[in-house]
């Protein structure tokens, strides 16, 4: 089996719903993760091939329904500022890695046992 024919049978997505209306997911943790790559909320909107306000407007919901600023712009100097993660910003996107790997881990046996089954049934089918 190929790496990518590996990697594309299950895997486990997490989203953690705060409340109804208010989810935090692979996305909005991947573009504070790029935010803090790259300086920059327009630097990391482009590496994930979307608009300046569309990261902007991320940022804005995750600030919101977390009640705490993950995210600190900062104006002026020499290239027009950029941004950085706030201490909540880095404990944030920590906290959902490590909730995620014990995901993982807790649904690994489960996740394999599917990954065989799907496997078992594309050959009597023969896809």
């Amino acid at each position: 089996m190929s790496k990518v024919e590996a990697r594309s049978l299950p895997s486990l997505s997490v989203r953690i719903d705060l409340d109804p209306e208010s989810r935090i997911g692979p996305g909005k943790i991947q573009l504070l993760e790029k935010i803090e790559a790259c300086g920059s909320i327009s630097a990391a909107g482009r590496a994930m091939d979307m608009s300046y306000k569309r990261a902007w407007d991320l940022v804005d919901e995750i600030n919101r329904i977390c009640g705490h600023a993950a995210v600190e712009r900062q104006t002026g100097g020499k290239n027009g500022g950029g941004a950085i993660l706030t201490p909540f910003g880095t404990s944030l996107v920590a906290r959902y890695r490590r909730i995620e790997r014990a995901a993982a881990n807790a649904a690994h046996k489960q996740l394999q046992a599917l990954k065989s089954e799907i496997r078992r049934s594309r050959k009597v089918s023969g896809s």
